[in-house]
């Protein structure tokens, strides 16, 4: 028997590294072996499925087919003046859209009925205001017309001037205008030999309007020419 020599038997040991790497390669291989079937059969399932979405649909569509004879006439609305259920449904169809229409023109003109009367109420608001507050505006417009506002008061006038104006309240009233009878209220006519024309020659109040309305015409000295 030969006699055993343990350095020879290490020797031929192979390495713990070799050993390393020969294990790990099967295994990355096996996963990757089994990442590769996996993707396979999930194309595959997937490819299945629609096939099978496919022959659904055919099947369907042969179905729809064979259900359609061939040369069939579409349904009566009557026969012999009855009306077929389709007839009776087209007629109540009809009367819903006859109603429904008229329902809507109904709302529009309600609307529009609406607007107006909120506007005319808007508009009222601001002419009982404006009445209101006439004889402090007739004063402001007295005291300017003798300079003897200081700079304080002119900012209050001129705020509530400004204010107004926000409401679509218009000021008018002119020296040297056309005499208007719709806009102008003659407290007095005073004949001017030079005048070719009657002519506003003084404004005692001013008037006022909102848009074509007027609230208050103005009262005025008016120049006329001699008869």
């Amino acid at each position: 028997m030969a006699e055993f020599n343990k350095d020879d038997y290490l020797n031929d040991l192979p390495d713990a590294d070799e050993l390393a790497d020969g294990q790990a390669a099967p295994a990355a291989e096996e996963i990757r072996d089994d990442a590769a079937e996996a993707e396979a059969a999930a194309a595959t399932a997937e490819q299945a499925a629609a096939d099978a979405e496919a022959r659904a649909k055919a099947e369907e569509q042969g179905d729809a087919k064979q259900a359609e004879p061939e040369g069939e006439q579409p349904e009566a609305d009557s026969v012999d003046g009855t009306l077929t259920p389709l007839g009776q449904a087209k007629k109540e169809a009809a009367e819903y859209l006859e109603a429904l229409q008229r329902e809507r023109a109904e709302f529009i003109n309600y609307r529009n009925r609406t607007k107006k009367d909120m506007e005319r109420a808007r508009q009222q608001g601001i002419i009982d205001v404006l009445t209101a507050e006439l004889p402090a505006l007739d004063d402001i417009d007295r005291i300017r017309e003798h300079g003897e506002m200081d700079d304080s008061f002119k900012a209050v006038a001129a705020k509530l001037d400004k204010t107004f104006e926000k409401f679509g309240v218009e000021k008018f009233g002119v020296k040297g205008e056309d005499f208007d009878p719709t806009r102008h209220d003659a407290i007095l006519h005073k004949p001017d030999p030079e005048a070719d024309k009657a002519t506003v020659d003084t404004v005692v109040e001013a008037g006022y309007r909102i848009g074509d309305r007027v609230i208050r015409a103005a009262r005025v000295v008016v120049a006329s020419p001699q008869a």
